[in-house]
């Protein structure tokens, strides 16, 4: 029974990762005229549900090398799931007055947080290493977007796209662990600075990821 797979990079690639397009999922490379997805942004259960999907026999990633290694493929759905997808809907219905009278008593408090959450903020800042010192050409990326900037030689940069409360930035450098950073705007001021110091990170592969499933004996 298959219940695995395993991720290896058997041909790591060569290529500048931190001098390619950024993509809403990692970069573009010029040379293989593909998307390079940057799964060291990822957690356990992004990667494992990224390639539970079918179309994936092409991916070309960049990983840390901890994240090269055997993930639990998702069991199918149960023939109960439609039935029980019926049983919520009419739970929902039932408990629809209740929620919506409640709804209404904290529709003005809800109102004013969301103004607070969508103001517009323009976000400057300066990336450093362990040791305080700049790190120049580090990746900075807005989640799920494609809008992003590279740091200068004093590790010094300035986000090309406004950001509201809650957007994440994602810092990534060859060599160190990628960081987000979640916008977190508490004042009224329109411009944030933020400081952002990244660490040494076990080494990091790039290539096409061969895929192998695994399967369990049917024995105990």
């Amino acid at each position: 029974m298959q219940n695995q797979i395993n991720l290896d990079i058997t041909t790591p690639c060569s290529e500048n990762f931190n001098q390619f397009s950024p993509t809403p999922k990692g970069g573009f490379c010029d040379s293989c005229t593909k998307e390079v997805i940057d799964f060291t942004t990822m957690n356990a259960d992004q990667i494992a549900t990224f390639f539970n999907k079918k179309d994936t026999q092409n991916t070309c990633g960049r990983f840390k090398s901890t994240q090269l290694k055997s993930y639990p493929v998702k069991p199918a759905k149960s023939k109960f799931s439609f039935i029980s997808a019926i049983g919520l809907a009419c739970f929902a219905l039932f408990s629809f007055s209740t929620v919506k009278a409640q709804d209404q008593i904290t529709k003005n408090t809800s109102t004013n947080n969301k103004i607070n959450q969508t103001q517009n903020l323009s976000i400057t800042g300066n990336i450093t290493d362990g040791n305080g010192l700049p790190l120049p050409a580090v990746n900075v990326v807005l989640q799920g977007t494609a809008f992003g900037c590279v740091s200068d030689f004093d590790g010094n940069f300035v986000f090309p796209q406004k950001v509201k409360r809650g957007d994440v930035l994602i810092f990534s450098y060859v060599g160190y662990k990628s960081k987000k950073v979640t916008v977190q705007n508490t004042s009224a001021t329109t411009n944030m600075v933020l400081n952002v110091s990244l660490n040494d990170d076990s080494y990091i592969l790039m290539g096409k990821v061969a895929v192998k499933e695994v399967y369990s004996s049917k024995k105990d």
